[in-house]
């Protein structure tokens, strides 16, 4: 008799990556396999053509966890950079001008945890307890409703077309001091998506349980709904910090990815984008250093490479005189070093690229992680007007296992360097 064919594999019920790490051979069934490759969160998902019902996997530039749907296994992706240094870096993003004053305060708490989802968990439920510390913060909406009695003002037109001749229901409209806020909601919010991730601490859920019903006064948000619109106060001080963070949990938490031809896949779980969150720390500390040297600096400025205004260029950072008129120089952050050789042969022609378009004798790429030297190169054929210096493209490195004061001086170092070498124009 023929032998039966072995069963398939097991699934895991978790899979661990990390960050451009190895790929790695993982049992999944061909649905969650092609789901998680319709996904796109992975720099590759592909059968594995050695090994019947296997998948090899290997993560990018996003870290944390996600759970693949149709009942796959929660997938968790370790990031390079310490949690700690890397919530440093999103607390940075988000409120650059108290962490540029101080380092410690642009310093995330996220306890004892090493992974990106536990730690992320446990620094909004701290920071929501420090906003509802005082209570929660009320505020005045304006409500329109049917009332059985007067109060505040009749709405004439709406009590004639839906109760004309009678009374009551009266149609009043009346503002009502209410936890019904912008504030409220977006914080409720962020607290129910962090209890639907996968692998928050026991510990930390049932305090995050507690926040919801000292939240539980201001209505829910529904999924795709748009965030409500808060505007910084004195009022809502004590809540800005939570809210900032509540607002970057409610960005990358369920993310919909929409694979080619097809309709939003909702996945659910938290990422962060390692490549955009460096960018976005570099370029916001650069242009909060260039202030102290009366410079400005324009982030994702848009020029075009060529007349016709056909191919569109967006720099990192453009660094301008005081008044924004004239360019200086131009950044670009570089989280990864794309080849492993060290060449840098396509950085450096966008960053030359960049410099001619804009007719300036320098251009800067900063990277991640310290194994490319800090150099320049100065290109050939290329002059300018002022002593027949060619362009100028340098490259600078950023050590992000350092201390977060240690980051900011470095990122003072290199706006100083830039500010110092950087001629008058023209």
């Amino acid at each position: 008799m023929p032998r039966a064919a072995p069963p398939p594999p097991a699934a895991p019920s978790e899979v661990t990556l990390r960050e451009y790490g190895p790929p790695v051979s993982v049992p999944l069934c061909a649905e969650a396999g092609r789901a998680l490759a319709g996904t796109g969160i992975l720099q590759s998902a592909n059968p594995d053509p050695g090994r019947t019902g296997h998948w090899i996997l290997r993560a990018g530039s996003r870290v944390g966890a996600v759970r693949v749907p149709g009942g796959g296994p929660v997938v968790r992706i370790m990031p390079k950079t310490p949690v700690s240094r890397l919530f440093f870096l999103l607390g940075f993003s988000l409120d650059p001008a108290r962490a540029w004053r101080d380092s410690r305060e642009g310093t995330v708490d996220t306890g004892v945890h090493d992974d990106v989802v536990p730690a992320l968990a446990h620094a909004v439920e701290r920071q929501i307890d420090v906003a509802l510390r005082q209570g929660v913060l009320l505020g005045y909406r304006e409500v329109e409703e049917a009332g059985p009695v007067m109060r505040g003002r009749l709405r004439e037109a709406e009590q004639i077309r839906r109760h004309f001749g009678r009374t009551p229901p009266v149609e009043i409209a009346y503002d009502a001091y209410t936890a019904d806020t912008a504030e409220n909601r977006i914080l409720r919010a962020a607290v129910e998506r962090l209890l639907q991730l996968p692998g928050v601490p026991g510990p930390v859920r049932r305090r995050l349980a507690q926040q919801r019903v000292r939240l539980s006064d201001a209505p829910p948000l529904t999924r795709g709904q748009r965030l409500p619109r808060w505007f910084p106060s004195r009022l809502n001080m004590r809540y800005q910090p939570a809210l900032r963070l509540a607002e970057a949990v409610l960005r990358g938490a369920s993310p919909e990815h929409r694979p080619g031809g097809a309709d939003p896949l909702a996945v659910d779980g938290f990422l962060l984008d390692m490549n955009k969150l460096f960018e976005d720390f570099v370029t916001v500390g650069l242009r909060e250093a260039f202030r102290e040297h009366g410079l400005t600096a324009r982030l994702q400025d848009l020029h075009h490479l060529d007349t016709a205004g056909l191919v569109r260029m967006r720099p990192d950072l453009v660094v301008r005189t005081g008044d924004g008129r004239t360019p200086l120089a131009v950044v670009d952050a570089k989280y990864k070093v794309e080849k492993a050789d060290g060449l840098l042969n396509a950085d450096l022609y966008q960053a030359l690229a960049y410099a001619t378009v804009l007719g300036l004798r320098q251009a800067h790429l900063v990277y991640a992680a310290g194994r490319e030297p800090e150099r320049f190169h100065e290109v050939r054929g290329t002059t300018v007007r002022q002593g027949g210096r060619g362009v100028r493209l340098y490259q600078h490195a950023l050590d992000l296992s350092r201390e977060p004061d240690q980051i900011l001086s470095a990122l003072r170092g290199i706006a100083d360097s830039l500010a110092t070498a950087t001629p008058p124009h023209p």
